[in-house]
C-alpha cells in the first residue's frame, strides 16, 4: 500500500510527463505551419515572378515553366502584324519535340556551281548512310559531281547576289527543302569552301544531344553593326535590337520551321537592308537571322557559329587558305578554339570574348571551316585522319 505521500510523488510525476507531452504535441504543428507557409511563399513568388532561364525549370512544373521566351510586356501596342507572328512563333518554340525512329543531320550546301571539296565530304559521310541528308543550291551553274553521294541532290535554286536579300532566299529554300524529310532534326548551313574539322560521329552528338541552335549573334555599336540600321524597320524594330553575325548557321528543327514561317520581320529586312541604300551598306545575311533571334528566342541560341571563319585581316572578305597553308599545327589551332571573339567596329575596336559552352560545359567551338581554296583538296584529304581524331 501506498503512504499518501507516495501517491502525491506519483501523482506529480505523472502530471509533469502529461505535461511534457503535451508540450511537444503542440510544439510539432507550429513547426509544420512554419515549413507549409514556407513552401506556399516559394511557390506564390515562383507563379508570379517565372524563371527565365534552363534551370529554374528542373525545379517548377511545366504548366508555370512554359518555354516562352518572348519579350516582357512591350512599353508599346504591338500591330496586328506583329501579334500574329509572336503567337506563331511561340507555338513553334513551345510545340512538343517530335521524337524521330531515325534523327538525321541535314548538311545544305550553298555553292555557286560544282563543290571542289566532294571527296573530302564523301570521306566523312562515308559509313554513316541513313543518319544525313544532303542538298545542294548550285545559284550559277549545274555542279559536276565527282562522289556519288552529291548526285541528284541539287535543289531548284536561283541567283544569289552577295550581301542582299536573295542569300536569305537561298538559305530558306535549302530549309524548305530540307524540312520536307521528317528525319531531318538538324540544319546546317555550308557553303563550297567549308571543310569539317571532326569525324561524323563527333558532330553528330555535338549536334543532336543539345538543344540550342547555333546562330552567331552579338551587338556591334559601329558603323558595321549598328550603323547600317535604317529607321524605316519602325516600330517592328528598333536599333537596340539590331544584331550581327556569320550567315553560317545550323539550326534545330523547330527554329527551322520559324524561319520559314516569318514573313514580317524578313520583309523589313528585304526592304530596308541592302547595300549601298542611302549611303549605307547593309548585309541581309549578317543581321536577319541574328536579330530575329535576338527578339524572338535569345536563350535558345548559343551567340556563335559552329563553322570557323578568320576575320583577322579586317578586309570585307576572310582570310582564305592555299595549299601551303593547311598544315596540321593549323587544323589543331582551329580545333581547338574553345573561346568566341567578337570586335566591333567603333573606335574602340572592343573584343566581346565568351566561352563556347555545349550544354553548360566548355567545349570546343567549331566543326567545320571556311575559306579554303580547291588547291587545299589533296593536303586535307592527307590531314583527314589525323586531324579529325583530335
Amino acid at each position: 500500500m501506498k503512504t499518501n505521500k507516495e501517491w502525491q510523488v506519483s501523482i506529480g510525476a505523472g502530471q509533469t510527463m502529461t505535461g511534457l507531452h503535451h508540450r511537444y504535441q503542440s510544439k510539432r504543428p507550429v513547426w509544420i505551419i512554419i515549413l507549409v507557409s514556407l513552401v506556399c511563399v516559394s511557390l506564390l513568388g515562383a507563379y508570379i515572378y517565372p524563371p527565365r532561364g534552363y534551370s529554374g525549370c528542373y525545379f517548377l512544373s511545366s504548366s508555370i515553366c512554359s518555354k516562352d521566351w518572348l519579350p516582357p510586356v512591350p512599353a508599346r501596342v504591338y500591330t496586328d502584324e506583329e501579334i500574329a507572328a509572336r503567337v506563331v512563333f511561340r507555338d513553334i518554340i513551345a510545340a512538343p519535340f517530335v521524337q524521330s525512329n531515325n534523327p538525321k543531320i541535314a548538311f545544305m550546301f550553298l555553292t555557286p556551281g560544282s563543290l571542289p571539296f566532294e571527296k573530302l565530304w564523301e570521306k566523312f559521310f562515308q559509313g554513316h548512310e541513313g543518319r544525313f541528308s544532303i542538298y545542294v543550291h548550285a545559284s550559277r551553274e549545274k555542279p559536276v559531281h565527282v562522289s556519288p553521294l552529291f548526285t541528284g541532290r541539287e535543289i531548284r535554286s536561283e541567283k544569289v547576289a552577295w550581301g542582299k536579300i536573295s542569300m536569305v532566299d537561298a538559305e530558306k529554300r535549302l530549309l524548305a527543302n530540307a524540312l520536307q524529310d521528317t528525319d531531318n532534326q538538324h540544319f546546317v548551313l555550308l557553303s563550297d569552301s567549308c571543310v569539317p574539322l571532326h569525324d561524323f560521329d563527333y558532330v553528330y552528338s555535338y549536334l543532336m544531344e543539345t538543344n540550342i541552335s547555333f546562330i552567331d549573334c552579338f551587338e556591334d555599336p559601329g558603323p558595321h553593326g549598328s550603323g547600317r540600321y535604317y529607321e524605316h524597320m519602325l516600330p517592328e524594330i528598333e536599333k537596340k535590337e539590331f544584331r550581327k553575325g556569320s550567315q553560317w548557321f545550323s539550326v534545330k528543327r523547330p527554329h527551322a520551321l520559324l524561319i520559314l514561317s516569318d514573313s514580317l520581320y524578313y520583309t523589313k529586312f528585304k526592304l530596308y537592308c541592302k547595300p549601298g541604300m542611302e549611303g549605307r551598306n547593309c548585309y541581309a545575311d549578317e543581321h536577319y537571322l541574328p536579330t530575329l533571334f535576338h527578339m524572338v528566342d535569345p536563350g535558345g541560341i548559343a551567340n556563335w557559329s559552329v563553322t570557323h571563319v578568320d576575320w583577322s585581316e579586317e578586309k570585307w572578305h576572310p582570310k582564305a587558305y592555299r595549299a601551303q597553308d593547311v598544315t596540321f599545327e593549323l587544323l589543331k589551332n582551329i580545333t581547338s578554339i574553345d573561346e568566341s571573339y567578337h570586335k566591333t567596329s567603333d573606335e574602340s575596336k572592343q573584343v566581346q570574348q565568351s566561352p563556347c559552352l555545349w550544354n553548360g560545359m566548355k567545349r570546343p567551338c567549331y566543326l567545320f571551316a571556311r575559306k579554303f581554296y580547291p588547291e587545299a583538296l589533296n593536303n586535307l584529304l592527307h590531314l583527314f585522319s589525323n586531324f579529325t581524331s583530335i
